[in-house]
């Protein structure tokens, strides 16, 4: 285990990886660390498809690439990040459900009985749903493991709900990708700690 400073500094996306098992109960602590994270309501409208071993992940690498291969036809693939990055053993998929919160707040206490969107401020469905995602990646840091949250592209929704009988009121806010590092096959740039913005830069008190 590592100091949770220390797993904050570390953090980091990581889109190559060994082609190597992870060790017996890894998977279900990353889960019950994404299991802590805050929900507005404590709705918990999140769940997680997990995908371990070539088997389970190959047919979403298959969508990855075709939508990548789509993109070539405008010029913006990158064909070389795929093959390391599919070498992780596991992929965790974050799933966000709206009709759970507009359920959660129509109950007596919080009263929005007419289930209006317009009600919420920001969808808090995909919001909490990044919480599980946040600490799925801080978790897998924990662990020594490396991990990158990556989209799903809007053509691939359909052909990835249809392999893995994800319901339709179901909503992936991406997938995250987690494996032992290999930084010999890092296909993009990896950004230095200095490249961060400063607080100076991101920070507003008192006013913007």
């Amino acid at each position: 285990m590592v100091e949770f400073t220390e797993v904050i500094k570390r953090r980091r996306m990581v889109r190559a990886f060994k082609d190597e098992p992870l060790a017996a109960g890894i998977t279900e602590r990353l889960l019950r660390a994404a299991n802590r994270a805050p929900s507005a309501g404590f709705s918990q409208g999140y769940a997680f498809l997990v995908l371990e071993g070539k088997d389970q992940c190959a047919p979403l690498w298959e969508l990855v690439r075709e939508a990548d291969a789509s993109e070539g036809a405008t010029g913006d693939a990158d064909p070389g990040f795929i093959a390391p990055l599919s070498r992780a053993p596991l992929v965790i998929v974050p799933l966000a459900c709206k009709d759970i919160y507009l359920e959660r707040y129509a109950e007596p206490g919080k009263g929005w009985t007419d289930r209006d969107e317009s009600r919420w401020p920001v969808p808090y469905w995909y919001v909490d749903t990044g919480f599980t995602a946040l600490l799925t990646l801080l978790a897998a840091v924990d662990e020594g493991l490396g991990a990158v949250l990556f989209g799903i592209a809007p053509e691939s929704m359909t052909g990835f709900r249809a392999e893995y009988d994800v319901p339709a009121e179901w909503t992936p806010i991406g997938a995250i990708a987690i494996g032992h590092p290999d930084p010999d096959s890092e296909p993009v740039y990896s950004a230095r700690a200095s490249d961060r913005k400063t607080l100076e830069q991101l920070v507003h008190r008192g006013h913007w």
